[in-house]
């Protein structure tokens, strides 16, 4: 009997010039009817390379395959080479046999079609459907990814969801034909954890009804504990360990994927420096070099650095014929607070509860409807947007989409040393150079990435380069808005050292947005829970962690996967 995908002894190469980068060397790897198989690893281990050559999505040139073959078997007795299959058959296997949850929804939808439509074109293409039943199974499916409003979600547009809700959107165009493979690069990535939990739960029902195999590529190994039966480690092009869920858990062999393991935030006081790969792999170590306590940063509580005074932000959702708003939503609901200097404020709640905006807002990056944000005591909401030039260089923000905020025309290096030649920073282009040399290095990229443009990267390495650029202005005040959601574990490790370290180093002061419960707690010396718009509970990290008050916050923490709890 054929197993659903056979992959063996893969090899692609990359060609850039006269440079030859190995992406896959050799890799074999099995995936039956009914299975999850997680494909782990850090950002540049080959897993999403691995995921597309499967779809024949890797174009050629520059992408070179070397050796090996794809075998797929629909009716898990005859197979056939996917890598042999004319640009027609793959097409008509593509989004309908094997679909694909892509890592970016941003980039991966249409901004100029609704979400519906985009539904509707995979439903039409494969099931030959009228228009009137493919609306109305797009809608049952935004019902099944637990989209608010359903029917309204089907009229608009991706500019018009939170980064959840157009995460979900990709779900729906995924499964909506009921795949027999489907692959999933980072699916839950956007998603805060109760959304998470339901779309993981609905992936196993799905795959229980019809018996529908599921490549699971993530670097959430919480969330490889909760859906995966078996776990691939990937490590710059090759598959190190695979093996059982529970037995790379619980007795991990390769020192790689220990190292995995060990890097996750939830296993670490605040204030004990996090490992990282290289203290398990530089010279064949097996153990973790000791962990250095950084030192804490004394919060002033008596100087604020930000001072929010009722604020609101609301959008209007319905107009009259001349324009005059009948109907809003209260993005941000008359909140207050207090940031104090040195601090850092973790945000959290589910998607489209108001973080985002409230963290764009207070750069002014969205203008509020009513209410005041003084910085260092000065109103905001009082100045003019060429009154503010200024102070931006003070206020930065990192932002969740890494692609959509590089200029994909500009070289990384351009892009960093860009901010500092308008706000003049640093003599010349040389200094600026080096300055940005430096920058990469400490994201752990190369200086010799200078010239590279955003395309040539993965995820993850665009999430990082994104960091650089913020930190070239050196801020007092930064926002991390997701800006480690699309890292793994061990480059997720490394930028919460970094931006503890250059905390301790610049005294600089952090709202810290994320999903992440486990890696809000870690960073954090507050904790402001939002939900529907408004603050729902404030206090200590590690009380509202461990501790939580609200019923509400008692739900986002029971969703986190069980695989992270764990120490």
């Amino acid at each position: 009997m054929a197993s659903l995908l056979h992959i063996k002894n893969l090899s692609i190469e990359f060609h850039s010039g006269t440079t030859i980068t190995n992406a896959l060397k050799g890799i074999s790897v099995e995936i039956n009817a009914g299975e999850v198989v997680a494909l782990v690893g850090e950002s540049g281990s080959g897993k999403s390379v691995t995921a597309l050559s499967i779809l024949q999505l890797l174009p050629s040139p520059p992408v070179k395959y070397t050796s090996g073959e794809i075998q797929f078997s629909e009716d898990g007795i005859t197979s056939s080479d996917l890598l042999k299959k004319s640009r027609t058959t793959m097409q008509k296997i593509r989004g309908n046999k094997i679909a694909m949850i892509f890592q970016e929804p941003m980039t991966s939808l249409n901004p100029v079609l609704t979400c519906g439509a985009q539904v509707m074109e995979a439903l039409i293409q494969h099931k030959k459907i009228n228009k009137k039943e493919a609306k109305k199974k797009a809608i049952e499916w935004f019902e099944k990814v637990k989209l608010p409003s359903p029917a309204e979600m089907f009229d608009r547009y991706p500019h018009q969801l939170s980064g959840g809700q157009k995460q979900r959107v990709m779900i729906a165009i995924a499964m909506c034909c009921e795949p027999i493979l489907l692959i999933c690069d980072e699916p839950t990535t956007a998603l805060d954890v109760t959304v998470q939990k339901t779309i993981l739960l609905l992936l196993k029902e799905l795959q229980q009804q019809s018996n529908m195999g599921i490549i699971f590529i993530t670097h959430d190994l919480g969330v490889v504990a909760e859906i995966a039966d078996r776990t691939v480690v990937m490590y710059n092009g090759e598959i190190v360990e695979q093996n059982s869920v529970s037995t790379i858990f619980s007795n991990p062999q390769h020192s790689y994927t220990k190292a995995l393991l060990a890097c996750r935030p939830i296993n670490h006081e605040r204030g004990k420096r996090l490992p990282i790969v290289a203290d398990f792999l530089d010279e064949n170590k097996t153990e973790i070099r000791p962990k250095k306590i950084i030192e804490k940063i004394i919060t002033d509580q008596n100087t604020n650095v930000l001072k929010v005074e009722n604020l609101s932000v609301w959008f209007p959702t319905k107009k009259n014929l001349f324009g005059k708003p009948l109907a809003y939503t209260k993005a941000v609901d008359d909140i207050c607070f207090d940031l104090y200097k040195g601090e850092t404020l973790g945000l959290v709640g589910e998607s489209g509860c108001g973080k985002t905006t409230l963290g764009r807002s207070l750069l002014r990056l969205i203008e509020p409807t009513a209410g005041k944000i003084i910085y260092n005591g000065i109103d905001l909401t009082a100045k003019k947007r060429d009154e503010l030039l200024p102070l931006r260089k003070e206020m930065q923000i990192i932002f969740q989409d890494p692609y959509s905020s590089l200029n994909p025309r500009l070289t990384i290096g351009s892009a960093i040393s860009e901010p500092m030649k308008v706000h003049s920073i640093q003599k010349n282009n040389k200094e600026r150079k080096d300055r940005v040399a430096d920058l990469l290095e400490k994201v752990d990229l190369k200086a010799e990435h200078f010239n590279r443009y955003p395309h040539e990267f993965s995820g993850g390495q665009r999430q990082r380069i994104v960091i650089a650029r913020a930190l070239a202005l050196n801020p007092s005040f930064l926002i991390c808005d997701e800006s480690v959601s699309a890292l793994d574990v061990s480059v997720q490790a490394q930028v919460l050292n970094l931006l503890n370290d250059l905390k301790k180093e610049f005294g600089f002061t952090i709202i810290f947005i994320s999903h992440d419960l486990s890696v809000v707690r870690y960073i954090s010396d507050r904790i402001m829970v939002m939900n529907k718009g408004k603050i729902e509970e404030t206090g200590d990290a590690d009380n509202i962690y461990y501790n939580p008050q609200s019923e509400y916050t008692k739900r986002l923490i029971a969703s986190i996967p069980q695989g992270i709890i764990s120490s």
